[in-house]
């Protein structure tokens, strides 16, 4: 079933708050690590990693460095990959975003 935001309550001080402070927590505050790989071809990835949360969240903070960059990428495995070296801007990007983001390997 889809999840929908309607609520239905006869109590007349109810809040929605609650539930989407829960949503809020799982997908904030993430302990990230960020990556450079070379792959084939000399061409290098940019790889995050270390997030906890739904395959969906993943999903949507990929596809919003995608856009914010202009660049190509996937998830893969609960890890995020990125075309290019841009891991100095990915760190940038989520801290501001409310991650705690650092540099990993070489």
């Amino acid at each position: 079933m889809s999840k929908s935001n309607i609520v239905f309550s006869t109590d007349p001080d109810f809040n929605n708050q609650n539930t989407n402070s829960i949503e809020q927590k799982n997908s904030s505050k993430q302990d990230l690590r960020v990556h450079l790989d070379r792959r084939k071809g000399g061409k290098i990835v940019t790889l995050i990693r270390g997030f906890n949360g739904s395959n969906k969240d993943l999903i949507e903070l990929c596809s919003a460095m995608k856009r914010k960059f202009s660049i190509g990428g996937s998830v893969k495995e609960g890890t995020i990959l990125l075309q290019g070296n841009i891991r100095e801007k990915v760190i940038e990007f989520l801290k501001l975003s409310g991650h705690n983001a650092k540099p990993s390997g070489g």
